[in-house]
Formats: C-alpha cells, sequence, structure tokens
C-alpha cells in the first residue's frame, strides 16, 4: 500500500500546534533512550529549524504536566517529526512517555520554539560538541546539513558515559561514510563489559580538542550538554584564544530559551592581553609585572627561576607549585586532582595572574 502524503503536501498547509500529533513509531537508541516519530493525521507537514523544540503535554497521573524535548529530526524531512527523550533518575514526564507512549496514540504539542539554531552560511565549518542528551540538536543540524547535498564541514564530538549510550551512533556513522567532510569522534569515560573500544577515553579536554578540529578557530562553535561540561567547553575555547563571539549553546536540562532575551548571560573569565597582572614569587622574593595572559611558568622564566616542567598544556603535572594568595584562571587536562586544587596548589603552564598573585617559589 502507497501511503498518500506526498501528493497531498504541495496543497497541505504547515502543522499548527492547534492540532494533535499522532505517534507513528517508537525506537530505541540507547539505553533508556527512546525516539518517538509523529505525524499530523491532517497530513499538514513541519514547519521548524534544527534545533528547536517542542513542548508536550503529557497526562501524567494526578494531571496533565508540560515537557520540552528538542527535535532530533530534520525539516528537510517534513512528512514527520521526531523527539527523542532519555529518562533520567526522578523524571516523571519523560518516564511516563517511555512507559505508555505507543503508535496510534494522540498527544497535544505546542511550538516549535527556541533560537539554538545554526544562523550561518550553509558554507560555514562547524563545530559541534555535545554531552548525554545534548547530542539532539546537534543530530537535526548534521542531518539538515547532510540533506542539502554538496560536502558540509562538520566536526562532530560526542561525549559519553560509555560507548553503549553514544546515541544516534549508527545514523551518524551512515551520514560520515557517505560525505566524508563530516567527522565524527567520540569520548567515553568508562568501557562497555566484554567490548573493545578504541576510541578516546577520560574527560575531554584541550589535548582532545586539538586533534580532533585542529582548525576550531575557523568554526562555529554549537555546544549542548550539562552546564557543568559546557563551562568546561567554553574555558578550553577560552584558553585557546577562540572568538567567543562564534561560540552558541544550549541546556538540555535548563528551562527553554525563547528568544534571545531570555538567554542567560555567560559570566566567564576572559583572561585579557591589556589588562596588568603582578606574580609574587615568595621564596626568592622576586616580583615581576605581567599581563593576564601571561602564564605563571613564563613569567618564572622572565624572572630566572627554574619551575621544573614537562608537557607545558597541564597533563604532566611536573610544574605543580601551591599559590599563597590571589586568583588565577587554570585550564588544565588532567595534571592536578581536586584535591590539590582545594588545598591551593596549581599548574604553573596553564594558570593565568588575575591580579596579583603570590605562589611559593
Amino acid at each position: 500500500m502507497t501511503l498518500d502524503l506526498m501528493p497531498r503536501l504541495g496543497g497541505a498547509r504547515a502543522w499548527k500546534d492547534d492540532e494533535p500529533l499522532e505517534c507513528v513509531s517508537v525506537v530505541p537508541d540507547g539505553p533508556d533512550v527512546f525516539s518517538f516519530s509523529f505525524r499530523a493525521p491532517s497530513g499538514a507537514w513541519f514547519d521548524y529549524r534544527p534545533g528547536q523544540f517542542l513542548t508536550l503535554e503529557l497526562p501524567v497521573p494526578g494531571g496533565p504536566i508540560h515537557r520540552t524535548y528538542t527535535i532530533s529530526s530534520s525539516p528537510s524531512r517534513p512528512l514527520s517529526i521526531t523527539l527523542t527523550a532519555k529518562a533520567t533518575a526522578g523524571s516523571v514526564g519523560t518516564r511516563w512517555i517511555l512507559d505508555n507512549l505507543r503508535p496510534g496514540m494522540r498527544i497535544k504539542a505546542t511550538g516549535p520554539g527556541g533560537i539554538f539554531v545554526p544562523d550561518v552560511p550553509a558554507d560555514r565549518k562547524l563545530l559541534l560538541i555535545s554531552a548525554g542528551s545534548g547530542v539532539t540538536p546537534m543530530m537535526a543540524m548534521t542531518t539538515y546539513r547532510y540533506d542539502l547535498g554538496g560536502e558540509p564541514d562538520i566536526c562532530f564530538v560526542q561525549c559519553a558515559r560509555r560507548p553503549s549510550e553514544l546515541v544516534f551512533r549508527r545514523q551518524l556513522e551512515a551520514m560520515a561514510r557517505r560525505v566524508p567532510s563530516i567527522k565524527l569522534h567520540y569520548v567515553v569515560s568508562q568501557d562497555d563489559p566484554y567490548d573493545a573500544w578504541t576510541g578516546y577515553r577520560g574527560t575531554f579536554n584541550q589535548l582532545m580538542l586539538g586533534l580532533m578540529a585542529p582548525d576550531y578557530l575557523e568554526r562555529e562553535v554549537y555546544c549542548c550538554g550539562p552546564e557543568p561540561f559546557m563551562q568546561s567547553v567554553r574555558e578550553m575555547l577560552i584558553g585557546f584564544g577562540y572568538d567567543m563571539e562564534h561560540y552558541h549553546q544550549e541546556a538540555f536540562s535548563a528551562p527553554p530559551v525563547l528568544t534571545p532575551d531570555d538567554a542567560p548571560v555567560l559570566d566567564d573569565v576572559v583572561p585579557s592581553a591589556e589588562a596588568a597582572s603582578e606574580v609574587i614569587f615568595a621564596i626568592s622574593g622576586r616580583s615581576v609585572p605581567c599581563t593576564e595572559t601571561d602564564t605563571i611558568l613564563a613569567v618564572s622564566r622572565i624572572a630566572g627561576l627554574n619551575i621544573p616542567s614537562g608537557c607545558s598544556f597541564g597533563v604532566c603535572g611536573t610544574c605543580k607549585t601551591k599559590k599563597l594568595s590571589g586568583e588565577v584562571h587554570m585550564v588544565h587536562n588532567g595534571g592536578i586532582s581536586d584535591a590539590d586544587v582545594e588545598a591551593g596548589y596549581i599548574l604553573a603552564c596553564c594558570s593565568l595572574p588575575l591580579g596579583r598573585v603570590e605562589i611559593e617559589a
């Protein structure tokens, strides 16, 4: 039987949220992760932008609740729309969806909405960085660029706890096999039992980013995930001297951003080469003026002091030294423990002085 939707598309209207959505498929995409596809019973087509979201009205026991989900499908495929949901501990709405929503059921939805969309030319190089459920808008953006044809230049970085939790992995690899300019990079913190993993392990850091996207300065960056993850990405980029005017983010667990005025202000520390600083070396009694973009290690060498160092990239921990007073901006790559940081230690090679700083050297 041929589904008579394409002939009607030319004359059909775009879907409006006064019409319910009808679930047509439920597909598992990972542990406790499912993609739910919908179509409009009237045959209306879906008009939205990659990265936007819908809000569902869920008839849970005790009364309906509203939950927002990013659209994981692409507007280049307008006959249906797909939402991908992961149930976390204590979730009510998403748990109801996973346990109850089935093909044939109809549900009320409002939207689409949101401003986390790639407002850049189609030939602009993209760097998409996600963790956990934050991969959902990145999937929509990548599929859209893929469907436009040509050779979209996309560096796609996905971080997850285990390889089995890399959502959309097969779909992404299918696109990357056909379009070599789509480069995929995965980072996991632990292996799956009895399975081999040959990709990146650990916490996503500056070293990984430099290897994955050496031309990061030329790319528009879109980031989505938990706030601590996004903060670490911002710190990496700031440390690299990236122009943060080209950085965009959305937290998948935060209230949805509907307009630019709703977007949170990112109050990150951005060291400036114009701001004066000073490093005091307590043991040697030296005081050296510098700027906020000079590392403590570089300033020590100007002073003629020999702080032992190895990698000069925050990995080996050789340059660990005690900070006695003041504040530094440190973006390391695993070379110092949280306990050492709490005790006042820094890595001289990747610590930038913010104002007057005294160290034990």
